[in-house]
């Protein structure tokens, strides 16, 4: 695993331990409620849900909150009613672009999402255009300060993991999709520690840009990410390492 997929990984795991734990709890309670709201609030019986609780707990989040979650999405406890979009751009440079929107008013995340591509050089595409360079995997991470590459890979491999690797003080498992809980469950079982957990789109290939260009695509996609409608992005785009944006 490199480039975007790589980048992005360590930017949001090192994200979980700072001023954005706040914004990913929020994204990741909306993620459960809409689960439990469409099949029900127990776990073992709806994937969507287990994949959502197992998500949140790789994130540390608080089991407090899970159940609350859960809660307000079969109805239990009042909340909001979500709606699920996605939405397929394209960056400055060409640079492919999934975004998933889980949103209480969709007329205003449809505005926000055009309003953000547009101002930033970017552009709507056509469904089907973008979504088929991507691929579902399993994307595990631990702190490569606490824990060595070998002993993760230990466990993992055990677990059914596909690869280990280290970078950035990031240590990065990837799984292929239906062995995902599995190797979670086996890091678990051996009381590491994740950053953060879960079945992410991964690019099937990526593209080079030059460091504007990587600049303005990555600009894009971090503003994507700060808007609360947004729950996730996925891009295709190829981050050199030691890359800082201008």
């Amino acid at each position: 695993m490199s480039g975007h997929s790589k980048w992005a990984t360590i930017k949001h795991a090192k994200g979980a331990a700072d001023a954005k734990r706040g914004q990913m709890f929020t994204k990741l309670i909306k993620e459960i409620s809409i689960a439990a709201r469409m099949g029900g609030g127990n776990a073992e019986g709806n994937p969507r849900l287990r994949t959502a609780i197992l998500k949140a707990r790789g994130a540390n989040m608080p089991k407090d909150n899970i159940d609350r979650a859960i809660k307000k999405g079969t109805g239990e406890l009042e909340g909001v009613n979500y709606e699920e979009l996605t939405y397929e751009a394209y960056a400055p440079g060409g640079v492919a672009v999934l975004i998933e929107v889980l949103t209480d008013n969709k007329n205003r995340a449809a505005a926000d999402v055009r309003n953000i591509l547009t101002r930033a050089g970017g552009q709507l595409a056509t469904a089907g255009s973008v979504s088929r360079l991507f691929k579902r995997q399993g994307i595990i991470t631990l702190d490569g300060e606490k824990y060595t590459e070998d002993q993760v890979m230990e466990a993992a491999i055990e677990g059914g993991a596909e690869d280990v690797s280290l970078s950035d003080g990031i240590i990065e498992v990837t799984t292929a999709p239906e062995d995902f809980e599995a190797v979670l469950d086996t890091l678990n079982a051996k009381n590491f520690e994740t950053m953060s957990a879960e079945v992410s789109m991964v690019a099937e290939s990526e593209i080079a840009l030059d460091n504007e260009g990587t600049t303005k695509a990555v600009r894009l996609i971090d503003r994507l990410e700060e808007n609360d409608d947004v729950q996730n992005v996925y891009s295709n785009i190829e981050i050199p390492e030691g890359f800082e944006a201008e």
